[in-house]
């Protein structure tokens, strides 16, 4: 068949007088990878306790912390990581450093795992779409996960930025797109979508501002660390032994009016502060039956059984407990409808726009298959959603192939694998229980610990000598913004259930 007559066919089956038909668009491939260390919540507040005094302020954070459902959080370090443990939170600047070599070293492995199931080389990759809100590096990160990969041949490149959470969705989206657009002039299209947050590292500059503005900043009780990845094909020349995992049927994007200020993740010269109003969790739940009424009116070949949203699984972006909570009640689910989310929230916390692809692959899991309301078993039709900055709501139908087994990948471990074979930055690192769970250390290792960052600390001093005399600055415009910014317990969570 000519590669014109393809087009023509693909143009054919991808359009209709109302909304979606057959895009022919399946995801061949996902790969995700957590960093090897989890932090738990008592060690935030160790950290608390090692570098701040009491404070009201700091003091419900810590109460927060302990209630927010998460029960771990992967990280590229554990507490005692040097650039958390200096006189002073990390710069921007040193924030990259950990970024480009722990970070993309996750995301490369993420994408060899995504390129293994999809039983594709990297040469075979026409496009790559990635998007992170943690990194602003020029040439972008994925230019070094490409050149790790050893994708040397001419692809489309797009990095998506000012997202957030919603990224995941939103390359997913661009993606298609894409391919949508090979598969009009009939030329094979396999988009290689990645994501990736290292957010631990925000720490001290989030528990900076709470100490400085006494400001209530549960975003610090949430992120976490993750790379992830998925391959979407749009079908034409392949080989025949790419299987899809998830159709790609339909998507939806909004943006809630009047709600830029509600949720974002601004820059700073110490990396990016979370804002997060106490309107958020209402506000997204409010948002996701308008969404999931216009994706399915736009999807007039869905099966008959499918249309209360109780019929689908959902992929729910975890934002936070009270987010997964909200969407429940509005959309009259169970927590079974939506446990992957909550099984990737309780055991890694929030990780931006990588936890989307996390979700839509522990969902895929045979132990998450016995985890069904009323015990039905899963469901083909899934809804994935997501809320990002904006508020943006992104939103998508997904066809699970109920028959694909997952396959594994045995790459083992990776030539420069974040944490995995990054030697420990402190003797504690190295030995200390992965869960953490103890919340204090010895005054030995403590001191071990200040010093390492102390000596971190004076070895960036001479890099970067005009640092400290900005971040003062930055200290007294907040110190004189103090009254205009103080925040407490009562009104962070008026109207908002911590489960």
């Amino acid at each position: 068949m000519s590669n014109n007559t393809e087009g023509q066919n693909a143009q054919q089956q991808s359009t209709t007088q109302n909304g979606f038909g057959n895009l022919n668009l399946s995801i061949v491939g996902l790969g995700v990878e957590y960093p090897p260390f989890l932090l738990a919540p008592a060690d935030l507040d160790t950290l608390t306790k090692r570098h701040y005094p009491d404070s009201p302020a700091m003091k419900k954070v810590c109460t927060i912390n302990n209630f927010t459902g998460i029960e771990t959080r992967s990280a590229i370090g554990t507490v005692d990581h040097p650039m958390a443990n200096m006189d002073r939170a990390p710069t921007i600047t040193e924030l990259c450093s950990i970024f480009l070599k722990d970070g993309v070293a996750l995301a490369v492995t993420a994408c060899r795992k995504a390129l293994h199931e999809a039983h594709l080389h990297p040469s075979d990759i026409t496009h790559v779409v990635s998007t992170t809100c943690t990194n602003s590096a020029n040439p972008g990160y994925d230019h070094f996960v490409c050149k790790a990969l050893g994708i040397t041949q001419p692809v489309e490149k797009v990095l998506l930025h000012g997202i957030g959470c919603s990224g995941g969705l939103a390359s997913l989206r661009t993606a298609a797109n894409l391919a949508l657009g090979h598969s009009f002039r009939g030329k094979k299209a396999r988009v290689l979508v990645m994501a990736l947050e290292i957010s631990s590292l925000l720490v001290r500059s989030e528990l900076d501002s709470v100490h400085e503005l006494q400001e209530t900043r549960i975003g610090v009780t949430l992120f976490s660390d993750c790379a992830s990845a998925c391959v979407l094909s749009n079908g034409i020349g392949g080989t025949g032994e790419e299987e899809s995992v998830y159709d790609l049927l339909g998507w939806e994007h909004k943006m809630i009016p009047d709600t830029e200020h509600d949720l974002g993740f601004d820059v700073d010269p110490l990396g990016w502060k979370v804002i997060l109003s106490p309107r958020v969790p209402k506000l997204a739940a409010e948002a996701v039956s308008p969404s999931y009424h216009s994706l399915i009116s736009n999807l007039p070949s869905l099966p008959s059984e499918y249309r209360s949203p109780s019929d689908f699984d959902w992929a729910l972006h975890p934002g936070g407990a009270t987010i997964l909570t909200g969407v429940e009640k509005a959309m009259s689910i169970s927590p079974e409808h939506m446990r992957a989310s909550y099984d990737t929230y309780m055991k890694h916390g929030n990780s931006s726009s990588a936890t989307i692809f996390s979700v839509l692959d522990r969902l895929r899991c045979k132990d998450m298959d016995g985890l069904t309301p009323n015990s039905r078993g899963p469901k083909e039709m899934i809804v994935g959603c997501a809320f990002g900055p904006g508020i943006a709501v992104e939103m998508c139908m997904l066809k699970r192939n109920l028959h694909h087994v997952k396959r594994e990948w045995d790459g083992g471990v990776q030539s420069g694998v974040g944490g995995e074979v990054t030697p420990p930055l402190t003797e504690s690192e190295g030995t200390r229980s992965v869960s953490g769970s103890e919340g204090e250390v010895e005054v030995e290792d403590l001191q071990k610990v200040k010093e390492e960052g102390e000596k971190l600390d004076r070895k960036l001093k001479m890099v970067e000598p005009g640092v400290l005399e900005q971040n003062a600055k930055l200290g007294e415009q907040g110190k004189e913004n103090e009254n205009e910014t103080l925040d407490s317990l009562e009104e962070a969570m008026d109207g908002v259930e911590l489960d």
